[in-house]
């Protein structure tokens, strides 16, 4: 004899809510992990008594929302002050970072070459946040390729968002100081010594748009604003 199963209402709505929970729960999983890459930021942090800055750090988060702050001079006979900046990078920098961090593990092991008879040159920290991870690392020189390439792009971020404090604070209080400062720069943009040159957009604009200061310094800003449109080599 054969035994026909049948199942009534109760049982239809009972698969329908499990069905329904299971529905929910992949796109709950999916943004649980989207939230631990959304929130992940790296940070690079230099302290360096002999050099100006003696400290900054850069951090920069998943979305490519930058935050420089350092402490330094501008004036030889004026006291260390704390200067802040934030900015948004360009996309393809913003990958670079990220993607050299996936390379070096989230920092998670031991970065730093262990060589003491290395010149000191800066005690360096990356570090790298997210919602699984928080890694941070200290090293004074790394053997790892992908370290490397960071804190040369970070070191050279640097010096782009320096240029940036001292062009702010030359045009203010010394403008016969902007033509030198200026040459300098446009020397190291055009060796690749220097990145994200939009992140100092304002303070170039504001040289431009200011008759006061001599057309040849105007240019000079101008031609650094249109450098700082234009990818850098390998971006």
């Amino acid at each position: 004899m054969q035994v026909s199963l049948i199942r009534g209402p109760r049982h239809v709505r009972a698969v329908a809510a499990v069905l329904a929970v299971a529905a929910m729960c992949v796109p709950l999983l999916s943004q649980v992990s989207g939230g631990a890459a959304s929130s992940a930021k790296v940070t690079f942090t230099l302290d360096f008594p002999d050099s100006n800055p003696s400290h900054y750090s850069i951090t920069v988060d998943a979305a490519g929302h930058a935050t420089y702050e350092c402490k330094g001079t501008v004036a030889s006979d004026s006291e260390p002050q704390t200067y802040q900046a934030e900015f948004e990078m360009s996309a393809a920098s913003r990958d670079h970072i990220f993607e050299w961090a996936k390379q070096a593990k989230y920092f998670s092991g031991k970065i730093d070459s262990g060589n003491s008879k290395l010149a000191f040159t800066g005690a360096k920290v990356l570090s790298y946040q997210d919602g699984q991870r928080s890694n941070t690392a200290r090293y004074n020189y790394s053997n790892v390729e992908a370290v490397r390439e960071l804190t040369s792009f970070f070191q050279n971020m640097a010096g782009t968002l320096e240029y940036g404090r001292r062009l702010t604070y030359y045009h203010r209080y010394q403008k016969l100081a902007l033509d030198e400062e200026l040459k300098r720069m446009e020397a190291q943009a055009k060796s690749n010594e220097l990145n994200e040159i939009q992140s100092i957009a304002p303070v170039l604009q504001e040289i431009v748009e200011d008759t006061s200061v001599i057309n040849v310094v105007r240019a000079r800003a101008r031609d650094l604003m249109r450098l700082g449109s234009t990818p850098a080599p390998g971006h």
